[in-house]
């Protein structure tokens, strides 16, 4: 895993990622590593690629409009890495794996907990060869207890974890019952945690006072962080024993912090503090209700939630959304629209901050461009930078290959025998 002849630059420029993972959780961790400026080189299945190429609708278009066979799924955390295809299977392709292992400094995986033994791939076969890697499995449950060999995906742990029981409108009401988040969440917060814990490691062993020179393994599992992005709401728990239930958009703690309808749909009013109360009922004429024992303190509220949302409701339908937005925003009270994802992508504020991007594809099938959501990582020194588009498979073996000094009758040769 030699250098790229594009070199990348930022605040991980010089770090060499090897990324066996696919799906969601670790391309999302080996993406945010690649846009900081590692150079992260994706390893897929020949032909087959990674799971998410194929999982769609929606897909990909080309420069006429028409679908191609291109999952849009792929394109959301495999930005700025470089593909190859190597079977770990074949003999060949397995030295070729272990060799690169060599010269990484991180190899990020997500196969069955001791599934990459059979291969010499696991961290015990890795570290003999490369003692200062830093190695990250990802797994539903971890590498031990009683649940270790199961597999896990997202939507399971997103039960077991508790966070479908506090998630939808209770019981009894209109659409009550568990749901799931509409964004696969654990696994995002799963590469998001395990980013850090590379980051981490690799401080660990190149740190300039008391870096041990050595790498480590990390064990990440999705149940591990289901548990711990419960936040306050197991804090709740576990100071009164009592077990959150599903309460739709209103806040457990605070009041009013929810939607509400109003003239013409629907507004989010996200009170956080009296303050803020305060000047919420002095703008709409009700100073009265923040000098209400009831209402006059954010414990009050919630403690007389019911009382007070028969008095607000009323109040909320006498204005249209913009109306709201307009009377409060000036204000210093959190207010917002309920957007759709195609109104949020045409906020002027998300254009402001240039959250879409669009780059160009080298993926050939007619699509000469990609676009992406930008990283919220905004650092003033070694900023993100966006070097390729999402790859096709195998885009870059033979770039990789070469850096690493096969020659193109090699790679012929490999390719013959099915080893890439």
């Amino acid at each position: 895993m030699n250098a790229s002849s594009t070199s990348p630059t930022g605040a991980l420029a010089g770090i060499k990622v090897l990324d066996l993972s696919r799906v969601l959780a670790g391309p999302w961790a080996t993406q945010m590593l690649a846009d900081l400026g590692a150079d992260v080189v994706k390893v897929e299945r020949p032909l087959a690629g990674d799971d998410t190429r194929h999982w769609g609708p929606p897909f990909l278009r080309d420069d006429a409009g028409n679908d191609t066979r291109e999952a849009s799924y792929f394109t959301a955390c495999n930005r700025n890495k470089r593909s190859i295809t190597v079977d770990m299977a074949h003999p060949e392709g397995r030295a070729l794996l272990q060799r690169m292992a060599q010269e990484a400094d991180v190899v990020v995986e997500n196969f069955k907990t001791g599934g990459l033994a059979q291969y010499g791939l696991d961290y015990d076969s890795l570290k003999a060869l490369n003692p200062r890697l830093v190695y990250c499995s990802i797994t539903g449950f971890g590498q031990d207890g009683p649940y270790a060999e199961r597999a896990g995906y997202d939507l399971m742990v997103q039960a077991m974890c508790g966070l479908m029981s506090i998630t939808g409108h209770a019981d009894g009401e209109p659409g009550g019952g568990p749901l799931k988040v509409g964004v696969a969440v654990i696994d995002v917060f799963t590469g998001l945690y395990a980013s850090n814990a590379i980051l981490a490691a690799l401080n660990a062993r190149d740190n300039a006072r008391n870096g041990t020179g050595l790498g480590q393994y990390i064990d990440m599992a999705l149940l591990d962080v289901g548990m711990a992005v419960l936040a306050n709401q197991a804090a709740g728990f576990l100071a009164t024993g009592q077990a959150p239930g599903r309460a739709g958009n209103i806040h457990p703690s605070l009041a009013p912090y929810q939607d509400f309808p109003t003239l013409d749909g629907n507004v989010l009013l996200a009170i956080g503090n009296d303050g803020q109360f305060a000047r919420f009922c002095a703008a709409i004429g009700k100073l009265a209700w923040s000098q209400d024992a009831r209402f006059a303190t954010n414990t009050a509220r919630v403690r007389n939630r019911a009382a007070l949302l028969e008095l607000l409701k009323p109040q909320m339908l006498l204005r249209s959304t913009a109306d709201w937005i307009a009377l409060l925003e000036d204000k210093a009270v959190p207010c917002g629209p309920i957007n759709t994802i195609a109104q949020a992508f045409d906020d002027p504020q998300v254009k402001a901050r240039g959250i879409r991007k669009t780059l160009p594809s080298n993926a050939g099938k007619g699509i000469a461009a990609i676009a992406t959501v930008a990283s919220p990582m905004r650092l003033s020194a070694t900023p993100v930078t966006y070097r390729h588009a999402p790859p096709a498979l195998g885009q870059h073996t033979d770039e990789v290959l070469q850096e690493m000094g096969l020659s193109p009758s090699d790679l012929a040769g490999m390719r013959e025998r099915g080893a890439i």
